[in-house]
């Protein structure tokens, strides 16, 4: 048996391992149960910017799947056409490009880069 320090999220840990092919002589007395300390608590997450809907009269661009905005290719008042890149959006580990479904002028930038979106969140909205 060998004994080990672990430290998992700043929190140390005594653990005993066994060895393979260790061949026990005596048995062994039990040991006696290693103090666990209370585990810290998390550091908490900076807010996330949320996706705000879009305002009445606008076409929206639409997330299609829940993410994060990892680049974001348009600003207010840039005039685009159908199918042109909107975002990058980051969902499962995959970047995922997201078109203009029309054309028209960016009226207001719902999810800026590095926010969380849900599936149906408007990011852009056209005008």
């Amino acid at each position: 048996m060998k004994n080990y320090n672990v430290t998992v999220n700043g929190v140390t840990y005594t653990v005993t391992v066994e060895e393979i092919g260790e061949v026990a002589t005596t048995p062994a007395a039990p040991a006696a149960p290693a103090s666990v300390p209370a585990p810290a608590p998390a550091p908490k997450a900076a807010p996330t910017p949320k996706a705000a809907p879009a305002p009445a009269g606008g076409e929206a661009v639409k997330a299609p799947m829940p993410g994060t905005i990892l680049k974001m290719n348009v600003k207010v008042g840039d005039k685009i056409e159908k199918d042109d890149l909107v975002c990058i959006l980051e969902a499962m580990k995959m970047e995922n490009e997201i078109f203009a479904p029309t054309g028209g002028t960016v009226t207001a930038v719902n999810a800026p880069q590095g926010a969380t979106v849900n599936t149906g969140d408007a990011i852009v909205t056209l005008a």
